[in-house]
């Protein structure tokens, strides 16, 4: 069966078509955003995933979400990572980091000394955001200058720079879901008029002068971005997307990195998917999201639409999610109501399949 078979998503071979999402989970050590060994035992836990991409790292104290988010922008959080990435491969698997600034989607709560969240022009995301205090509405944010944008790059090289020495096997740019990159290249939140704003090129420069760095630091067959083209939540949206995502794929392909992660589900109507235009113009691995399961991801890699298809809920409940499926076992239900909080309950307190469990092989398989 596709799902089961190995591949190649640039320097590295999987063992198998499933990808385990990037997943916030809120498990770190308050307040320096260390992930303690409750998050050791997670990831290990799914390491017969073919890929792990972590949940997201704050590359700075200036992006602060919920209690509990990871960073990687110190040293001590660099170190505590390095135990989770050498559980992961002492269990035989493969991790990437994925890395993300929040940009105007952070609040003044919870940022040092209550400054104004950042953002490329000064548009407010639509929605509230939880705060110490109850929900509020998300603020206006500081229009970043011009002289700030290098810098801000650099932060993003320096977490880059971190995520290696912490023994990634490779790192996902964040560039997706509302956040600082996503309100860099869409033309809703982005209304400068400098050499990073305006036309899809300058929108796109902010993205690509970060992927460029983690090409310099891992390699290009080491570095993955991840787009959500149909996250219009948050007020985010852009007048052209299918050309927007269009350039940024063809920017990506130039580079050679090692895949395209797009959420985008089965449930988008075909005239809206923008899969197969991308898959035309990028060449390395696509990686889909989004709500799949084990029959509708087997049919996109079969049917050439995908490479490797990533699950979310579905690894969060079930830690063995790669047997299961092979032997379209019973599948845990996932308790949403433990997702973005507690301590191990409902984070790695999950049952694995019964040893003794009879095995169903798929027709015409020997075992």
């Amino acid at each position: 069966m596709v799902l089961f078979q190995p591949g190649r998503l640039g320097d590295i071979e999987l063992p198998n078509r499933l990808v385990m999402a990037p997943l916030a989970r809120a498990r770190s050590l308050e307040p320096n955003r260390e992930p303690p060994q409750r998050v050791v035992t997670y990831y290990s836990q799914r390491a017969t995933a073919g890929l792990i991409i972590s949940e997201s790292g704050h590359v700075a104290a200036d992006s602060v979400s919920r209690p509990g988010g990871s960073g990687m922008h110190t040293d001590g959080q660099m170190l505590a990572w390095r135990k989770v990435t050498d559980a992961v491969h002492d269990a035989g698997g493969r991790i990437f980091q994925q890395l993300f600034h929040l940009g105007r989607k952070a609040h003044q709560s919870r940022l040092p000394g209550n400054a104004v969240p950042i953002a490329p022009s000064a548009v407010a995301a639509r929605g509230e955001v939880p705060t110490p205090d109850g929900p509020r509405p998300w603020p206006v944010p500081r229009e970043l200058a011009p002289a700030e944008i290098p810098p801000l790059v650099e932060t993003f090289r320096r977490a880059i720079s971190l995520s290696k020495a912490a023994g990634f096997d490779g790192v996902e740019i964040h560039a997706a879901n509302g956040f600082l990159i996503d309100q860099f290249l869409r033309d809703g939140t982005n209304r400068r008029t400098d050499a990073y704003g305006g036309t899809i090129v300058n929108r796109s420069r902010f993205l690509l002068e970060i992927v460029d760095d983690a090409i310099a630091i891992f390699g290009r067959g080491r570095v993955g971005v991840r787009i959500s083209p149909h996250f219009v939540q948050d007020n985010i949206d852009d007048s052209n997307p299918a050309a927007l995502f269009g350039y940024v794929a063809e920017q990506l392909d130039a580079r050679g990195i090692a895949y395209l992660h797009l959420i985008e589900s089965d449930a988008v109507p075909l005239k809206q998917r923008l899969a197969p235009a991308l898959r035309r113009r990028f060449r390395g691995s696509l990686i889909l999201a989004e709500s799949y399961t084990r029959e509708s991801a087997t049919a996109a890699v079969a049917e050439g639409r995908a490479d490797f298809i990533a699950f979310g809920a579905l690894f969060i409940a079930n830690p063995d999610l790669v047997e299961r499926f092979r032997r379209r076992a019973a599948l845990n239900p996932p308790d949403l109501t433990t997702f973005y909080n507690g301590g191990e309950q409902g984070y790695i307190d999950y049952p694995f399949l019964a040893q003794a469990e009879t095995e169903i092989c798929e027709p015409g398989e020997v075992r």
